[in-house]
């Protein structure tokens, strides 16, 4: 083999190798203590599906499922912590490094000025992918009122963790949804609380430059599991222990929030979108194995 092809054939491996230590198919154990039993969902599985260990300031801060081809989460699986609620300010939006073959560093970074995006953007969503998207506002899946600490809020403001949400719903439905799994797990999860919050899509697409850039959810749901709770919490609260579910429609109506427990939202979703029939969220429905829970 010629010098010149041999070369090129290293250079090659060397771009690839490079490319393949951004981009995880598995998540380190690090980043699986946001998982219920350091566990993964299971039966959502596609070529163009990543996972996204979301670090800000040095540490690991939740895990996201992200789809490169939709330019958005399909899930972001965090801890929560018990807070006041209090929203982050001042925090620019980021972009994820993860996903570009063109970054040396794996933590969330503010976006740049200028072009520089173009660099990346055909594996995430932009900033312009928003500009004229006026029907819609971006939406956190991880949102920083489930988070308390400076940092841990601040890493929610990246695009990966972000999905196209239909401003009633969003202000009026989902956040005060939002406010009520806050309340709950803050009054009566003694332990750590792990949430699973996703989307499922229908084809609708938010277009820039007559190209399709992100999809937008058709539903939102969300998922959690506390296995060590207060027993003496009242009955109307105590039912929706370990665990509970809720789902609601992305539009201007018809979009109240529907409270299930977990079970009946892995039913919803099966029925609802793309998941293999293996489709769970958390390891045994979040039912520890010296109990049981009826429906």
């Amino acid at each position: 083999m010629a010098l010149w092809a041999r070369t090129a054939f290293l250079l090659v491996n060397v771009i690839t190798s490079a490319v393949r230590g951004k981009v995880e198919r598995e998540l380190s154990p690090e980043c699986r203590e946001f998982l219920y039993m350091a566990t993964t969902p299971t039966g959502l599985e596609h070529d163009s599906l990543r996972f996204i260990c979301q670090r800000y300031n040095k540490k690991p801060r939740y895990v996201t499922l992200y789809s490169t081809v939709d330019h958005i989460p399909v899930y972001s699986a965090y801890t929560f912590k018990r807070s006041e609620g209090e929203k982050c300010v001042d925090v620019p939006w980021m972009y994820e490094p993860q996903l570009s073959t063109v970054s040396d560093t794996d933590e969330m970074q503010p976006f740049p000025r200028g072009y520089m995006h173009m660099n990346f953007e055909d594996t995430q969503a932009v900033l312009d992918d928003y500009t004229d998207a006026v029907l819609y506002e971006r939406g956190t899946l991880n949102p920083d009122e489930h988070q308390d600490d400076p940092d841990d809020k601040a890493s929610t403001y990246t695009l990966t963790n972000v999905v196209p949400m239909v401003p009633d719903f969003s202000n009026r439905v989902w956040n005060k949804q939002e406010h009520v799994i806050r309340k709950r797990l803050n009054n009566y999860c003694r332990g750590t609380a792990y949430i699973v919050t996703g989307i499922t899509t229908s084809g609708k697409m938010i277009r820039r430059e007559n190209m399709n850039r992100i999809a937008v959810p058709t539903y939102l749901w969300s998922a959690y599991c506390c296995v060590d709770y207060d027993h003496n919490t009242p009955y109307n609260e105590r039912f929706k222990f370990p665990s509970y579910a809720h789902y609601g429609l992305n539009e201007e109506e018809n979009n109240e929030v529907v409270e299930i427990s977990v079970p009946k939202l892995k039913e919803f979703l099966k029925r609802t979108t793309y998941v293999e029939q293996n489709f769970q969220i958390f390891v045994g429905d979040c039912v520890p194995a010296a109990s049981s829970k009826t429906e």
